[in-house]
């Protein structure tokens, strides 16, 4: 596949449907896996997770071992064990008419139950896309199939709330096809709990391509890419039971210095603020067609919005993704396009706006990053590129920040006398587990995971496991119920 490739051209159109910039030093980058078209996959958009086995799991656009009814593939699933070591877990379009869907653009989670639920784009019964389960071992089932009037053309991956079931949202459908949010069980029950476009002129947003976060409100929040007072786009939050209150209608600045364009979805920091990014605006407007170069964020859950940083075009621009909050407190994110190469960057800023350039990619090792960062409990952050590589299929690449290991959460809250799971590198051997300090009881499963009890009289903090190579902290505080 060469760069005038139509592949590029296809993915554009799938995709469009001042701070002092360092660069920094002793970075070490790697190529993971070079992606090799049929049937090993190609074109990574989705994002990417680490499962509770040392794993990690993503999924590609293309490619895969059922080509006759999607030119170039219908997309894959795919684990990796270390670098290289790629595995094809599940190819889409293997069932007739392709009921169990096509081209999955969003990220996959590991919910509770062990399982990994996410979405296709396309495909399923009435071809609008699908929800659907994976089990550790590859095996497929379809939970949902979206009809149009329930939402269409799903981008987004989901998020696990506290009460267990999934939520998402679909770019397309509803009442005004403006696209909907949803909330689905992990039996596959589906409750549509938003249409956009309800109010005058979609004053209330559009077109939603990220995923919600939930934040420790319990509230729900995310992003609507058109839309509101100025149509350029919205933060909005949505409770549970469906009630959208729009945080923030973006191009409200002069000159559009604000952002336009979320197509990334929020995240919550640790100081209780939501970051995030525009695709377009900001205060350069030489980037492209004479708009802004895109912008990085920071949103109260009151509304008010802070720019930390307008990309310039040699220091990226057209964030198409989301951000990261790593163990060091400070924020990870790549940018489409831009860098010395033009061909994107990864960078981090700090959540006061202090902005570094970390890697300008090359195309050898990857081109056009279009998805966020994952920071890996072995403390590497991990991404994909949807082109680049020896093949220009796409790569999967790791950034080794210096940042030390550490155990995550499933979930992250929970009751006393609850049951998580604690996963991580090298948790064999441990002997002790700790909730803010108290300690619990605790079941090995693996080198990888243990279970843990809230233990009584725990309260929310940082849980902390002790294992013979030393002491490792959770990269989130645990919320006690």
């Amino acid at each position: 596949m060469t760069k005038s490739s139509s592949w590029k051209v296809v993915c554009l159109l799938c995709i469009f449907c001042a701070i002092t910039m360092t660069t920094s030093s002793g970075q070490t980058f790697t190529d993971v896996v070079n992606f090799n078209g049929t049937p090993g996959g190609a074109l990574p958009f989705a994002g990417l997770v680490e499962g509770t086995n040392g794993n990690i799991f993503g999924m590609t656009l293309r490619g895969g071992a059922n080509t006759g009814t999607c030119i170039g593939g219908c997309g894959t699933i795919f684990k990796i064990a270390g670098v290289g070591q790629a595995t094809t877990l599940y190819s889409f379009c293997a069932l007739g008419g392709c009921t169990d869907g096509t081209y999955p653009y969003g990220t996959l989670i590991q919910a509770t139950d062990g399982n990994f639920y996410g979405t296709t784009f396309n495909g399923g019964l009435d071809t609008y896309g699908t929800v659907f389960k994976l089990s550790p071992t590859g095996t497929i089932t379809t939970l949902h199939n979206f009809n149009v009037t329930d939402g269409s053309l799903p981008y987004g991956g989901l998020v696990q709330g506290t009460d267990g079931n999934l939520y998402g949202t679909t770019l397309f459908g509803g009442p005004t096809n403006y696209g909907t949010i949803f909330k689905i069980t992990p039996a596959g029950v589906l409750t549509t709990l938003y249409s956009f476009c309800a109010q005058p002129n979609c004053t209330d947003g559009g077109f939603p391509y990220a995923p919600l976060t939930q934040g420790t409100d319990g509230n729900l929040y995310g992003t609507a890419s058109v839309g509101g007072t100025a149509g350029k786009g919205t933060a909005f939050r949505i409770s549970k039971s469906g009630t959208l209150t729009t945080l923030y209608n973006f191009c409200s600045q002069p000159g559009c210095t604000d952002g336009y364009f979320p197509y990334a979805g929020l995240v919550e920091a640790s100081d209780g603020n939501f970051y995030g990014t525009t695709y377009y605006g900001g205060a350069f407007t030489h980037c492209g067609i004479g708009v802004g170069c895109g912008t990085v964020f920071s949103l109260s859950s009151g509304g008010v919005l802070n720019t930390l940083h307008s990309f310039s075009g040699s220091d990226g621009q057209y964030t198409f993704a989301g951000l990261t909050q790593a163990t060091d407190g400070n924020l990870y994110g790549t940018t489409y396009s831009g860098g010395t190469n033009g061909n994107g960057t990864i960078f981090e800023i700090t959540l006061l706006g202090a902005f570094t350039t970390l890697h300008n990619f090359t195309g050898t090792d990857g081109e056009f990053p279009v998805v966020g960062l994952t920071q890996a409990t072995n403390g590497l952050l991990y991404g994909a590129a949807i082109f680049g590589g020896s093949t220009d299929n796409g790569t999967v690449f790791s950034l080794n920040v210096g940042l030390g290991q550490f155990v995550e959460l499933l979930p992250n809250t929970g009751k006393v006398g609850s049951s998580i799971t604690i996963f991580g590198s090298n948790l064999s051997g441990t002997t002790k587990v700790t909730f803010n300090g108290t300690p619990a009881t605790f079941t090995p499963i693996s080198a990888t995971a243990i279970k843990a009890i809230v233990p009584t009289g725990a309260t929310s903090g940082t849980i902390q496991v002790t294992t013979p190579k030393g002491t490792l902290n959770s990269n989130v505080s645990f919320r006690v119920q």
